[in-house]
């Protein structure tokens, strides 16, 4: 073969073999491609204008505040420095304490930290330098010793806040811990369980946790987000974990040889199932809980719920945990009233000052009055209402009651849509301020709407529950 020959030959095999290799370097870069990943938004201008939040529910987001990540946080709410109720508030906090103890329930107050004191590490240095952490974690810490002050079992939730765990507690756009949240939390209520009186006595039951799974959370700060300013963020995603009994078969007994479980969980949906909560609780106790809170519950809806049930009134549990946030208002009278009334089961058993069983109509209705039969002494003070719906899905009761001066209270209660109602009402009368020595002269209550069914219901006014050594004291501020 010619010498140019072969040096072509030999240049057209270093081409392909110099081609083949590019073609695999190609290959290999094609195969393992690198990614960086930003966060998603910013918040738009109208987000930090107070305005914007016009609804009831957007101005629980007042206002969102951009920090690390996709990490939101709401100035009035996350980022509050003031942890308080009014006069009236303690007051009625200080008559349910004392009205479950006579009845020998112990209350347990579980009052959650806020995602400011808790993951003030989150927030960029300017809206860190604006939040006082010192003083907000002073008050915090002022407002646990407020009610404990008043004779409840307070867990000090202060040692989880400023966290620098690895987990976070709270979820980045969701106002709910998660379950490593709730988790953390849960042991330090459980050290404060076991060093109560009551619980002594209540059977002891071991219990272990495990993954279960993942779950995704879309969160609402992250969903307030997208409605004022068209943005969508991640998923966040989380190890999920469920509960047992150790060593039992999981369709065993629910709650063992022991019957009803004598620690029962009240609370908002931070209680829920997602969070597991509950089951952290139980390991860590070493006991049976009842977990009757819902998702949606809010502040009231799960206590006044089960104060309703048979489980409560034929089974009222030694201890009952009552987990809520600062998000609450603790003044709101009108759940104070029915969970006065409920505590001792409305007026059933109880002799009726006044009854009536009726069809109402759409527009109102009057139910009762006082004068029909004689002239009754019905006192604000010493009296209450029980009203029983035929249909148990009615969740809202407007009624207007008059009185023999010509005053007149409007009351509107509504149950969360998220709840197993029972189709009952029962509060007591009104007696804050100087209503306490008003006399009812007749109920009013609004029926169906126009179109609707006719709906059967039943009413009573009875003598209000009588708990000894529950005085009805003048409100103090802070106690």
């Amino acid at each position: 073969m010619h010498a140019h020959l072969i040096k072509l030959l030999s240049l057209s095999g270093l081409t392909a073999a110099l081609f083949a290799a590019s073609n695999a370097a190609y290959a290999a870069d094609a195969s393992a491609p690198t990614f960086t990943a930003e966060p998603c938004c910013s918040l738009c201008p109208e987000a930090h204008d107070e305005k914007n939040y016009v609804t009831r529910y957007q101005q629980n987001f007042t206002t969102l505040v951009q920090a690390q990540g996709d990490w939101l946080f709401r100035t009035k709410e996350d980022l509050r420095t003031e942890f308080d109720t009014t006069p009236e508030g303690y007051r009625r906090m200080q008559q349910l304490h004392d009205a479950f103890k006579s009845k020998g329930v112990e209350l347990v107050v579980v009052y959650q930290p806020t995602r400011g004191l808790v993951d003030r590490n989150k927030l960029f240095p300017a809206e860190r330098d604006k939040f006082d952490y010192n003083t907000a974690l002073r008050n915090y810490q002022a407002m646990l010793g407020r009610f404990a002050k008043m004779g409840y079992t307070v867990p000090d939730l202060s040692p989880l806040t400023n966290e620098q765990q690895a987990h976070d507690f709270y979820f980045r756009g969701d106002q709910h811990w998660t379950p490593y949240g709730a988790q953390r939390t849960a042991k330090i209520v459980a050290d404060s369980v076991k060093k109560m009186p009551a619980f002594a006595d209540i059977p002891k039951r071991e219990f272990e946790t495990h993954l279960s799974g993942r779950m995704g959370k879309k969160g609402t700060l992250h969903n307030m987000a997208g409605q004022l300013c068209g943005t969508s963020y991640a998923i966040q995603y989380m190890d999920q974990f469920e509960t047992e009994p150790k060593g039992e078969a999981a369709d065993g007994d629910l709650f063992g040889d022991s019957g009803n479980p004598e620690i029962t969980l009240v609370g908002t949906s931070h209680s829920g199932k997602n969070y597991n909560f509950a089951g952290f609780l139980q390991e860590y106790i070493g006991a049976d809980v009842l977990n009757v809170a819902f998702p949606g519950g809010g502040f009231e809806g799960s206590m006044l719920q089960y104060l309703g049930s048979d489980d409560f009134q034929q089974h009222p549990p030694k201890i009952l945990i009552w987990e809520f946030s600062p998000l609450y208002r603790l003044d709101q009278e009108t759940i104070y009233r029915q969970m006065m009334s409920l505590l001792d089961n409305g007026c059933e058993g109880k002799p009726a000052l006044m009854a009536t069983s009726t069809t109402l109509k759409p527009g109102t209705n009057e139910l009762l009055v006082n004068g029909k039969n004689g002239i009754k002494d019905v006192r604000n003070g010493s009296n209450q209402i029980d009203i029983k719906f035929a249909d148990t899905s009615v969740k809202t009761l407007q009624a207007r009651l008059w009185y023999m001066n010509g005053r007149h209270e409007d009351l509107k209660i509504e149950k969360p849509e998220t709840s197993e109602t029972d189709g009952r009402f029962s509060f007591e009368l009104r007696d804050d301020k100087d209503w306490a020595d008003q006399q009812l002269l007749a109920l009013e209550v609004q029926g169906p709407e126009a179109g609707a069914a006719p709906q059967q219901v039943e009413a009573k006014v009875c003598k209000r529950n009588v708990f000894p050594n529950v005085a009805h004291q003048t409100a103090q501020a802070g106690l």
